[in-house]
C-alpha cells in the first residue's frame, strides 16, 4: 500500500471502499489486527480459534460497514463486533461460565515504571507464558475490562460502552483485576506485549479475509 493511502484515516477508507475500492479494506485488517487478537485471546480462545474469529469479524464488518456511523471510533465499533462473535461462539461450544471471584478494591498502580527490569522481563518468553496464563484465570468480568483498558487502550468510556456497565464499575473492575494480578507479577512486564499478534501473521490474515471478501 503507498504511504498515501496508510495516512487515511478509518472514515475515509470506509468511504473509499464503500465506493467501490474493495482493496483498500485491507488497510483496515492491518490497522486492527493487534486489537481483535487481544480480545480473541482475552476471553481464552488460542490462536487458531481467535485468528478464525477475526477473520469473521473483519467479514462481518464489512457487510455492515454501510452502518458505521461515526458516533464512537471505528475501533470501539469493530471491538464490539469482535467481542459478540466471541461470546456467541462461547455459546455455541456451551462453555462453562467462569466463578466469580471477589477481590478487595485496591487504587494502588499495577505498572511503576520499572523500565529496566520491565524490559528485561518482556524478553522472557517462559514469563510471558506465566502471565498470560495468569491473565486467563481472572474471572471474565475482570479480564475483559482490563484487556480493553490496559492491553487494548480503550479509555474508561468507551470500556463501559463496550461491556454495558457504568464507568464506576470499570473503574472497580479494573481495581480488582489488577489486585488478583499484583502478587504474582508485580512489576515484571508491560501489558501491551500480552498477547501480541507477531507481523508474520498479519499477511496471512490479509489475504485470507481479502480472499473471503472478494467472494462475497
Amino acid at each position: 500500500m503507498k504511504a498515501i493511502e496508510q495516512a487515511l484515516s478509518e472514515t475515509a477508507i470506509i468511504q473509499k471502499v464503500l465506493a467501490g475500492e474493495t482493496a483498500l479494506y485491507e488497510l483496515i485488517v492491518r490497522r486492527f489486527n493487534a486489537t481483535l487478537y487481544k480480545i480473541g485471546r482475552s476471553y481464552n480462545y488460542d490462536h487458531e480459534d481467535t485468528q478464525d474469529l477475526m477473520q469473521d469479524t473483519y467479514v462481518d464488518a464489512f457487510k455492515s460497514l454501510a452502518q458505521f456511523e461515526g458516533k464512537a471510533s471505528f475501533k470501539t465499533w469493530i471491538a464490539r463486533i469482535m467481542m459478540n462473535n466471541c461470546f456467541r461462539k462461547r455459546q455455541k461450544l456451551s462453555f462453562k461460565n467462569e466463578i466469580a471471584m471477589e477481590a478487595k478494591a485496591d487504587s494502588k498502580p499495577l505498572f511503576t515504571g520499572n523500565e529496566q527490569y520491565t524490559d528485561k522481563a518482556l524478553h522472557n518468553k517462559e514469563l510471558g507464558h506465566i502471565i498470560e496464563n495468569a491473565l486467563e484465570q481472572l474471572p471474565s468480568d475482570y479480564r475483559m475490562v482490563f484487556s480493553l483498558r490496559e492491553i487494548n487502550g480503550m479509555n474508561i468510556a468507551e470500556t463501559a460502552d463496550l461491556l454495558a456497565i457504568s464507568e464506576a464499575n470499570v473503574k472497580v473492575r479494573l481495581n480488582r483485576a489488577k489486585a488478583m494480578l499484583r502478587t504474582k507479577l508485580q512489576n515484571a512486564y508491560s501489558p501491551k506485549e500480552l498477547y501480541e499478534f507477531n507481523l508474520v501473521y498479519c499477511d496471512s490474515m490479509v489475504e485470507k479475509v481479502m480472499k473471503r471478501i472478494y467472494e462475497l
